[in-house]
């Protein structure tokens, strides 16, 4: 099933490329961006992708993630009151701080809003210690789920995103990341949203200007180095037909606050105002019942293991034809979800797009007789 899931994400790529190239991409003030379909999972458009990057306060997308499956696996709770440490309260006093004290046990939740809103470094390395013991060991955590997550091109060494030269990732991962926190926590992603988080009576504002200028932006997060730049990943969720349609931008090294915002703003708006995401077929939608050989059926249905959402400029959508390819022919036994052929989609006689097309059923063998006969069959074809 996982190659399955894979051969559609890299045939979804392959479109992207091929469909880009009636648009041109637009101008952004970055060292490195991308701009990933949620809804479809394609990245529309980019530029040096996979330039490794010092990700800074983007660091702490992934030690959220971490703090929110440790909450799901119920091994802290919001409620849980945590002692804060002297590493915590001493973490770069020069940097972001939610201004944590030892003499003061602080929340769980407290500590995912100082984190996320407030961006602060010692919230970072208190829930570190708090989910982990210390934080080396959090930061193996970190690691472990980077390279679940498929993050090749990504290390960390701390919660935080401090400076250090094995804190690294790229545009790419750092788009897989803050999908895979929408999709897999969307109750705690709503964190990313709220535009001030008030403690130890000091109130700080979001550092996501975007949440004050686009209503339709809800996350994610900001960070700034001076090796690194000025970088946003910001989400925003827009109609798309009847239902609603997410894009991610991730914009890193940019000069300026200013121009981090206004340039991610740019990347959603062409997004949304020149792309359509539409779904094309359901999971487990029957295209064809070809015939099958040797088995205890005459015929097999054949479709797609997952829904298949699409990518593609306005205007495209609307002319998209298929062309079945199959592996013909099919004999049993087959099992459920192999792949049975390809589906092409074709827009003005050239391919745009190919899909693994699968058995959406398991079909068994026949008799020894039954087989027999079809092998004669087969024959005289």
């Amino acid at each position: 099933m996982k190659k399955i899931i894979a051969a559609l994400a890299t045939s979804v790529m392959l479109m992207t490329s091929a469909v880009a190239q009636t648009l041109p991409a637009p101008t952004i003030a970055a060292k490195s961006w991308l701009l990933l379909d949620a809804t479809s999972g394609q990245i529309i458009a980019s530029q040096d992708p996979n330039a490794r990057v010092e990700p800074a306060s983007l660091t702490k997308i992934m030690t959220a993630y971490v703090v929110f499956g440790a909450l799901r696996d119920k091994k802290v709770d919001l409620k849980q009151m945590v002692n804060v440490s002297t590493k915590a309260w001493k973490v770069d006093t020069s940097s972001s701080k939610m201004f944590i004290d030892p003499a003061t046990p602080v929340s769980i939740n407290d500590l995912l809003y100082g984190l996320m809103v407030q961006s602060g470094n010692d919230a970072a390395v208190a829930l570190a210690e708090a989910v982990a013991g210390d934080e080396s060991a959090f930061v193996v955590l970190m690691n472990k789920e980077a390279q679940r997550l498929g993050l090749t091109s990504t290390h960390f060494a701390n919660p935080h995103g401090l400076p250090s030269p094995e804190n690294y990732s790229t545009a790419q991962d750092l788009s897989v990341l803050a999908k895979r926190v929408i999709l897999d926590y969307p109750e705690f992603y709503k964190i990313d949203s709220v535009k001030s988080f008030t403690y130890n009576k000091i109130t700080q504002p979001n550092r996501n200007r975007l949440l004050w200028l686009d209503p339709t932006v809800d996350g994610m997060k900001t960070g700034h180095t001076e090796a690194a730049g000025y970088c946003m990943i910001a989400s925003a969720h827009r109609p798309n037909g009847a239902g609603e349609r997410r894009l991610i931008s991730v914009v890193l090294g940019t000069s300026s606050d200013q121009v981090r915002t206004q340039e991610s703003q740019k990347l959603l708006n062409w997004g949304f105002q020149n792309f359509d995401t539409v779904k094309l077929y359901s999971k487990g939608q029957a295209i064809a019942t070809p015939e099958i050989w040797k088995g205890s059926k005459n015929a097999v249905k054949i479709g797609f293991a997952n829904d298949v959402m699409v990518t593609v400029p306005k205007g495209v959508a609307g002319k998209m034809k298929p062309a079945l390819e199959r592996k013909d022919p099919l004999v049993a036994p087959l099992a459920e979800n192999s792949r049975v052929g390809t589906l092409k989609m074709v827009v003005d006689g050239k391919p745009m797009l190919e899909l693994p097309v699968v058995a959406l059923e398991t079909v068994e063998q026949a008799s020894i007789f039954g087989r027999a006969w079809d092998s004669i069959r087969l024959w005289l074809k």
